[in-house]
């Protein structure tokens, strides 16, 4: 036998050979970090369906046996199909008329996105002082009009299935927008110019190149919309509840606020959302097959090759003034009045309002909480994300694992806040962590509905990095955590502080999830907004509304400083 022979003969097998300290360190850490996010996510929702199959499967009999959950069933299918449809069409077309803008307009672009930007619930109340039956301030010019001078009320009643489907459209807008905006920078202009010359008009072009190439980003933004409509809360219950329209999250929402609580049917009136989160994923996967089919390269961008048009620009000033400026009108209009009524009295104006609610100790404790609460489960979500983000593009060696945790931190975006609310309520309210009625429980809930945004922005702002700092600076003696804090993290500090500015945004909104873990000593701005709306003093709600939309403006100013002009599409 040869020395060679000899060597690779006593040389142990890679199977046999034991792990390296670092090695098994790395695993066990890794491993820690996954288990934590899996009973921070998943454990909320394990609770529910226990509770929801104990004792027979008494919550599903509850739940599904009540004669109106046909109904319900039928009215969320409503709301997110119809809201669905407006979204797409709108999104879709504002998108194209962006494309149209003339240069010294383009700034325009941002402007189908404010709609994410004010408040659900703020938006929600400022529509409902614009067009309810009797004293809203639209319907009140409109019965001044001929056609409609008979009547008493209306003509819009914004209580009604058809308009709490028009205004969550409105909202969904943005969202598609924003895709659809994506979609149209990924296009190489060859192709349209190609299209251009063998003859095919400007609509031509649209229906047969743009929009074909464009099914990616409509299929996955639609899905995104779907799941959002699916999960509306905030109009439902603002708008709905009162004249008989049930959507499953009200009705999760009601069997939370019986006595004693229900939480099993809670758990089975979620299944449906979860089941449908899952199946909207799957037809993604099934509808886009290779996506590699829609990448078009070349060495132009996607421009209109069509004259700029000044009716793009009116498109989308019109749009964003009907879903952004009128129901702030709507707002301050009641917040600067005595009462609210069908008649504007300019003359007694006042801010009255605004000094009522600062004087009010609740009030003032529910913003402050709503600010440092957002904060923290920003700076507590933005590490997280760090290392999951770098787990999941650089921790191939962790197999499973990785598999698990990106599975976990997207699962947030499939399930409505209400359900994970729900769940958090029913986790923190036992052994072993008792957090309800402290400000940790509505940390932790922050925390897990900003996993994905804090994931997916830091996982971009890597990719754009790249790889070439890092690998450097390890080749220069650079351990893990030197790379991260001396070269990688300093060079995605514009991404990371847009990431924590809109994420601040999106978690000051918050209502659905705070309304349900929240104690009256851990009220937010959202909360102590309903409880008013409920207590029927009106200005005081629009009055604490525009003060949320306040606080989210600088927000987003925060983040447009810090991220550039192009933060808000983090969104």
């Amino acid at each position: 036998m040869t020395a060679v022979g000899v060597a690779e003969a006593d040389a142990p097998s890679p199977v046999s050979r034991p792990l390296p300290l670092r090695a098994l360190a790395n695993w066990a850490g890794v491993l820690a970090f996954v288990a934590a996010l899996c009973y921070l996510v998943i454990l909320p929702l394990v609770r529910l369906q226990i509770n929801a199959f104990s004792d027979g499967a008494r919550g599903y009999r509850i739940g599904y046996t009540d004669p109106a959950f046909a109904k319900t069933l039928a009215y969320t299918a409503g709301l997110a199909l119809g809201s669905l449809a407006i979204a797409l069409v709108l999104g879709t077309l504002l998108a194209w008329a962006a494309t149209r803008l003339p240069r010294s307009l383009r700034m325009l672009r941002v402007l189908p996105i404010f709609p994410i930007i004010v408040p659900a619930v703020a938006s929600v109340v400022g529509w409902s002082f614009l067009f309810s039956p009797r004293p809203g301030y639209v319907n009140a010019l409109l019965r001044n009009l001929p056609w409609w001078s008979d009547l008493k009320q209306g003509p819009v009643d914004i209580y009604t299935l058809p308009w709490i489907i028009i205004i969550t459209g409105f909202g969904l807008t943005a969202f598609v927008y924003l895709f659809v905006s994506a979609g149209f920078q990924n296009i190489s202009s060859e192709h349209v110019e190609a299209a251009q010359v063998a003859g095919s008009s400007q609509w031509g072009v649209f229906f047969r190149v743009t929009l074909p190439l464009l099914r990616p980003t409509l299929i996955y933004g639609g899905g995104v919309a779907l799941l959002l409509g699916l999960g509306q809360f905030t109009g439902p219950l603002l708008l709905g509840r009162n004249s008989g329209i049930e959507v499953i999250t009200t009705d999760i929402y009601r069997q939370m606020s019986a006595s004693p609580i229900e939480y099993g049917a809670a758990a089975a009136l979620g299944s449906p959302l979860l089941l449908f989160g899952m199946l909207i994923v799957l037809v993604q996967k099934v509808l886009l097959g290779d996506q590699r089919r829609f990448v078009t390269h070349g060495g132009k961008a996607f421009r209109s090759e069509a004259r700029p048009s000044v009716i793009g620009a009116v498109s989308i000033i019109a749009y964003s003034f009907v879903a952004t400026v009128l129901p702030v009108i709507g707002l301050v209009i009641v917040a600067l009045s005595r009462f609210w009524s069908a008649k504007i009295d300019t003359d007694h104006f006042s801010l009255q309002s605004f000094r009522t609610i600062f004087a009010q100790s609740s009030v003032t404790q529910a913003i402050f909480n709503s600010v440092t609460i957002s904060l923290l489960a920003v700076a507590i979500c933005l590490p997280v994300g760090y290392v999951a983000s770098s787990i999941l593009l650089r921790g191939r060696r962790f197999g499973v694992l990785r598999t698990i945790l990106d599975y976990v931190v997207s699962m947030p975006l499939g399930i409505p806040a209400v359900v994970f609310g729900a769940g958090f309520l029913l986790t923190y309210t036992k052994a072993p962590f008792v957090l309800y009625g402290t400000n940790w429980v509505i940390v932790l809930v922050y925390i897990t509905l900003m996993l994905p945004f804090a994931v997916r922005m830091q996982t971009s702002a890597m990719l754009a990095l790249g790889s070439n700092y890092t690998e450097a600076a390890r080749v220069s003696g650079s351990g893990v955590s030197g790379t991260s804090l001396k070269i990688e993290l300093p060079l995605m500090r514009s991404a990371l502080g847009g990431a924590a500015a809109l994420m601040f945004v999106l978690l000051t909104h918050e209502f659905a999830a705070s309304l349900l873990v929240r104690a009256s000593t851990t009220q937010v701005m959202g909360t102590i907004l309903y409880d008013q709306y409920n207590n029927g003093t009106y200005p005081l709600v629009a009055a604490i509304a525009l003060v949320m939309t306040a606080v989210t403006a600088i927000g987003v100013t925060a983040a447009m400083l810090v991220g550039g002009s192009d933060a808000l599409g983090g969104l």
